[in-house]
């Protein structure tokens, strides 16, 4: 009677199971047809390469991936056409270097004070305040003490869980005992805990790059200058790592499939890691001729991020450190001008996290009043950013066969780059997230 009650509560199961999973088969044939063409027409749309504007401009999204742009395009049947108006329509933005695991106010403090749980969900809120304002791509320079946490808001992007940027993630930062982020100010008998990843010679940066690998990074984040100082008006940062020990961590990277950025202020550390073959320089304050000539010769990019020094000249605490953040942003864009003449490639980062997420934008405006031309600053942003991130082919411009990364501006961002600080409507992967 038992096994007959049994095989009787097995079949039960066994049939709701199978209606269940024909029921689940069902939805998912039902949310598996494809979606209807949109048709995105606009007054006009930037082609970034050539660095104008055609009027007007039409872009046809199937799926995920553009199918064709241009002052006119196919309108299949059962198209949604979306007028978009008076605004410029362009690729998605591309930030460079962000910080999801910041927000505004003491730094050290954040790390201290909030767990790692709430700084994810708050960091979840940042990728979706950078996303509706236009950024469709952004590389995440450490975690600063959250270690592999940004695996997980990268993995709820992509699943669809939350609204955010295709991500490059690179959990915590390198950094050496006591270097660039670790604790120095608290009290050492607290052994308040480090917000980067300690590597203290060319062994461990391997070791640390192959645990941050398997736990999901992209990339390997390095600090190789810092504390920075102006003296007698001009900067003098000390290096943390030598050209061995950062020819160590690419060529690890190479090995893994992927690269090398530093967070380098100055000489020589700025030339260390320019002969150590490093995918970016950020900041990239101080560089000599010499290193502007590897960089050029290497194809390294240096990414400005005028936004924070900005930020932090505006919201500086008492007189003294307005002078010593206002001295160092003149110091900034005079060497930047030089950059610029030199024939420096640039990438756009805005080192935003610091400042208010979503609100980034502001860089490429920076851009622009040192030296660059709009068409010049959005290059770096869309085909720099691109290649930097390693989406070079599918993101940064309105092509067929790109992702539908698309965004629209009010205005046209290359008489006027605060455009670009305008967003009106914002489509990641052929999918509305702002209209």
């Amino acid at each position: 009677m038992l096994k007959m009650r049994l095989r009787i509560g097995l079949a039960a199961v066994c049939a709701g199971l199978a209606c269940a999973s024909g029921a689940a088969w069902g939805q998912q044939a039902e949310q598996a047809k494809p979606e209807a063409p949109i048709v995105l027409h606009a007054a006009r749309m930037l082609d970034v390469a050539a660095g104008s504007v055609v009027s007007p401009g039409e872009v046809l999204v199937v799926g995920d991936r553009i199918k064709a742009a241009g002052k006119a395009v196919e309108h299949p049947a059962g198209a949604r056409v979306i007028d978009l108006g008076d605004v410029t329509l362009m690729p998605g933005m591309i930030d460079a270097h962000v910080h999801l695991f910041l927000h505004p106010g003491d730094e050290d403090l954040q790390t201290v004070e909030e767990s790692v749980p709430w700084r994810t969900l708050l960091a979840e809120q940042a990728a979706k305040a950078d996303l509706l304002a236009g950024f469709t791509a952004e590389r995440d320079m450490g975690t600063e003490g959250a270690g592999s946490a940004d695996t997980a808001v990268r993995r709820a992007i992509d699943e669809g869980m939350t609204l955010g940027p295709r991500m490059r993630m690179s959990g915590n930062a390198i950094d050496i005992l006591g270097g660039h982020e670790d604790a120095n100010r608290f009290n050492p008998a607290q052994r308040v805990l480090s917000n980067a990843d300690y590597a203290n010679g060319a062994a461990q940066i391997v070791e640390v790059m192959r645990e941050q690998h398997k736990e999901g990074s992209d990339f390997a984040k390095v600090y190789e200058t810092g504390p920075d100082r102006m003296v007698d008006g001009v900067l003098r940062t000390p290096y943390q790592y030598t050209v061995a020990e950062l020819k160590a961590a690419v060529e690890e990277a190479r090995r893994l499939g992927t690269v090398v950025a530093v967070h380098a202020m100055g000489e020589p550390g700025t030339l260390f890691a320019a002969e150590a073959g490093v995918a970016s320089i950020d900041h990239a304050t101080q560089l000599s001729d010499e290193t502007m000539r590897v960089m050029k010769e290497k194809g390294i990019f240096a990414v400005p991020t005028f936004a924070i020094f900005e930020y932090f000249a505006r919201h500086a605490e008492g007189a003294a450190q307005a002078e010593r953040e206002g001295a160092l942003l003149k110091y900034k864009i005079a060497e930047f001008k030089k950059q610029v003449a030199a024939g420096v490639e640039f990438a756009v980062g805005s080192d935003v996290g610091p400042f208010p997420h979503g609100t980034q934008a502001v860089e490429m405006e920076l851009m622009v009043r040192y030296g660059m031309t709009p068409a010049a600053v959005l290059q770096a942003d869309l085909l720099h950013g691109a290649k930097l991130l390693g989406w070079e082919g599918q993101i940064g411009q309105l092509q067929p066969g790109f992702y539908a990364d698309v965004v629209a501006v009010d205005g046209n961002p290359l008489d006027d780059i605060t455009a670009v600080e305008r967003v009106k409507f914002v489509m990641k992967g052929g999918k509305t997230a702002k209209e």
